[in-house]
């Protein structure tokens, strides 16, 4: 491929990954609004409150490591190329940061999560 090519694709892989956080995080948000409403809530409609959001956090963190997959990849690729531009290397050069969007983000939506998760049942308990 064209070092063109290989720029074009960075920059969708790119937006992909940010694409894929915003809901994930526009759901954690209006979870955690809600959520002193939810502590009082059936159970029934708390489980599934939970499973919404552990649906969504799975399919954007899936997102999110496949994109971020690509991403090295297109990198890889800018770095086997026999001469690069600036912008190429300033690609190669972030690609490592990429193990944030592998591992930091689901990490912090996971803790996140949990911390809802004990809410609820201390919220549950509570009542």
């Amino acid at each position: 491929m064209k070092e063109l090519d290989l720029i074009q694709l960075w920059v969708k892989a790119r937006n992909h990954i940010i694409v894929s956080q915003l809901a994930p995080t526009a759901l954690l948000i209006f979870a955690i609004a809600i959520l002193p409403s939810m502590t009082m809530a059936s159970l029934t409609h708390q489980m599934a409150f939970i499973l919404v959001l552990l649906s969504s956090g799975v399919l954007g963190a899936a997102a999110q490591i496949s994109s971020a997959n690509e991403a090295t990849a297109i990198a890889q690729d800018l770095r086997n190329l026999d001469s690069m531009s600036a912008v190429s290397a300033r690609i190669a050069a972030t690609a490592p940061w990429l193990v944030i969007v592998k591992f930091g983000t689901p990490a912090i939506f996971t803790l996140t999560y949990i911390a809802i998760l004990m809410q609820l049942f201390l919220g549950y308990m509570r009542y």
